[in-house]
């Protein structure tokens, strides 16, 4: 324990019981506690015991009875060190002497730093700090205790000083309330002093220092508290021109649609409104303690002109759970509660422009029981009413993040393709990884273990290794943009293969077994893009090329003391990295800008372009007033020395002497 009190609990009828405390001296030539009888009391030491009994459990409390204040000079009954308590104790239960239960208590208790005494009733009389300091020791915060690291704390012991000697608080707020300034005849702190600084410095007392009133002149601001409510439309019916991609779905209540979704920490969050354009298929796990039904079916949705739309929804039942149930706990038959449950929902939103048109939802219903854990599954799909093939999405023309990249095989009769990474599982061998789809904007990195033996052929090697990353690419073309035609070949760009190195010709590996140079472990995925437009404010990001080319590494068996009939592993590697581009190349320099250099402010410390700064609006190294008047004057003296250069000028004057 660390702390002046602990709680603990006697579970059973405490009738009888005796409950004692003890303190256990540890033998010192033995090293073991002393043997503990039924003979104590509630009382040990600074120790007291208190019991309050229950019915089936009683509460037992020890707690320390002395002061735990760090002494101060000449007290008493107080800490004469930082740890100022270390002893063990010993709590008994025993009844008609005979030891029911017993718990060894180690206490080690630091002195408490906080000022506990009286605090006096007189009223402390502030002075202006506008003409004198507040306070000679402004880090004295606590009255009667030393703070930590303000070396000025009268409170504040040599011994207690040494242990934060060297990390004193600085400047005003360290005591230093008075520190020369500049301006003293006697200060000598500026690096570079000019000759005329004798004939302007300040000779004044310390304590009539431009430092006074440093904490005086302030300003409370209000804080703000953000508002999380989310703003919702006000006027249901005639709110809407239409949706955006992004917007919420609202409902004919003027609520948001909401749909089961993960959040940022993987939960699922049953009340998540459904974005327009936006789709997604998550599972959510489930029981029957937790299990909530979501929004009726019957609800009607916003089309986005103020129309209210029904949902057409098609109900099946599923009869063989066992796909869904992911834990199931044994238990009797008759004691098993079940209840008919919503297993999967999948809507697809037919959308014309800004509008939906239709909503379909496919529900499959399904029994669970108790003790079973279930994985429901939530789909959202957005397609076009143009458009007439379902599997063809809506909407934005440009790729959003975090979607799957399009990928097509035009070499064959069907011409939809994959663009995969490795998605490990188990012990994270090649066999039984499967695979993930290439998310757009989202750099990764996966891979997977090849399982290679002493005898392994290298160019059987490189062939298996070069044919599991080939696996990963079933595709000769990518789409450009989200919406891309199959039938359109301007919608695609072509992958550029750099084929890995083959090593099989002038490469000689001598008589070593267990080592394959030039093995194409590393895949790289290089995909170019950049921002060609905007729909509605949105960006559209559109994929301008595609680079996949491999790094080759020497492989070498790792064994033990034995390597005959053994395995070793070789892991092999996917990577995906976006690059952003500007769609359209910079301007190029132009002759000037290359040949007269002086003139560049970025590479000069002399920049002519900006000789006038200080005077514009943009200078806030001073107020504008003065470099105003600053400029104003330079402009008079360099008018009057033109003036005064002028060969009439010096006639004038000596006519005027004459």
């Amino acid at each position: 324990m660390s702390g002046p009190r602990v709680n603990l609990f006697f579970l059973g009828n405490s009738s009888g019981v005796n409950f004692s405390i003890i303190l256990s001296p540890i033998d010192e030539e033995t090293g073991k506690l002393q043997l503990a009888n039924c003979s104590g009391s509630k009382r040990a030491g600074d120790w007291n015991l208190n019991v309050t009994p229950g019915m089936n459990a009683s509460k037992v409390t020890i707690s320390l009875t002395r002061n735990l204040q760090l002494c101060l000079p000449n007290a008493t009954d107080c800490c004469t060190t930082p740890l100022c308590v270390v002893e063990t104790l010993q709590v008994l239960a025993c009844r008609d002497s005979v030891m029911l239960a017993r718990l060894l208590i180690q206490a080690e208790i630091y002195a408490n730093s906080s000022f506990t005494g009286n605090v006096s009733e007189n009223a402390t009389v502030i002075p202006n700090q506008v003409f004198q300091p507040l306070g000679s020791c402004p880090c004295d915060l606590t009255a009667g205790a030393c703070d930590v690291r303000c070396c000025c704390d009268p409170e504040c012991t040599p011994d207690l000083k040494q242990l934060f000697n060297g990390s004193c608080f600085t400047g005003v707020f360290g005591g230093d309330v008075n520190p020369p300034f500049d301006q003293l005849c006697s200060s000598r702190s500026m690096e570079y002093t000019p000759d005329w600084f004798p004939f302007l410095c300040v000779q004044s007392s310390l304590n009539n220092t431009p430092f006074l009133g440093y904490f005086y002149h302030g300003s409370i601001s209000t804080p703000k508290v953000p508002s999380f409510k989310i703003p919702l439309q006000t006027s249901p019916g005639k709110l809407f021109t239409g949706y955006r991609q992004g917007d919420p779905i609202m409902t004919e209540e003027n609520e948001y649609f909401t749909i089961p979704q993960q959040s940022m920490a993987g939960q699922c969050v049953g009340n998540a409104p459904v974005a327009y354009l936006q789709n997604f298929d998550v599972k959510c796990l489930t029981n029957l303690a937790s299990y909530k039904e979501g929004l009726p079916h019957d609800v009607r949705i916003n089309s986005g002109i103020g129309d209210f739309i029904q949902q057409n929804v098609i109900y099946r039942t599923i009869t063989d759970m066992g796909k869904f149930i992911t834990e199931s706990e044994s238990r009797h038959t008759a004691e098993v509660l079940c209840q008919n449950i919503t297993v999967a929902e999948h809507y697809t939103f037919i959308c014309k422009d800004k509008n939906i048109e239709r909503v379909n939802v496919t529900v499959f219903l399904g029994s669970l029981c108790d003790g079973e854990t279930l994985t429901q599954r939530f789909t959202v799909k957005f397609l076009s009413l143009k458009s007439t093939n379902s599997a063809e999405l809506f909407g934005n023309p440009g790729y959003q993040v975090g979607k799957p990249v399009r990928a097509a095989n035009m070499n064959a009769s069907d011409t939809f393709g994959s663009l995969n990474i490795w998605q490990p599982a188990g012990r994270g061998l090649c066999a039984s990884a499967t695979y993930t789809p290439v998310l757009f904007g989202l750099d990764s990195l996966s891979g997977c273990i090849l399982e290679v033996g002493i005898n392994e052929d290298c160019s059987l090697l490189r062939g298996n290794v070069t044919e599991k990353l080939n696996s990963l690419i079933q595709a000769t073309h990518i789409g450009k943009r989200d919406n891309s035609s199959y039938g359109d070949l301007n919608d695609w760009v072509e992958i550029i293969r750099l084929d890995p190195f083959n090593s099989d010709t002038n490469v000689s590996t001598g008589s070593l077994k267990g080592i394959c140079p030039d093995i194409p472990a590393n895949l790289n995925i290089r995909i170019i893009f950049a921002d060609v437009g905007a729909v509605q404010g949105i960006p559209q990001q559109q994929i301008l090329a595609v680079q996949i080319s491999y790094s080759t590494v020497i492989w070498q068996f790792q064994c033990g003391l034995i390597c005959e009939n053994s395995i070793s592993f070789l892991p092999i590697t996917a990577s995906v990295q976006f690059l952003k581009v500007p769609a359209q190349p910079p301007i190029p320099m132009t002759r000037f800008q290359l040949n007269y250099t002086e003139f560049d402010c970025n590479r000069n410390d002399v920049c002519w372009p900006q000789l006038f700064y200080p005077l514009t609006r943009f200078y806030t190294g001073e107020p504008y007033s003065q470099c105003l008047a600053k400029g104003l004057s330079l402009a008079f003296l360099v008018l009057l020395a033109a003036i005064m250069s002028n060969p009439w000028f010096s006639k004038l004057w000596n006519s005027s002497l004459v």
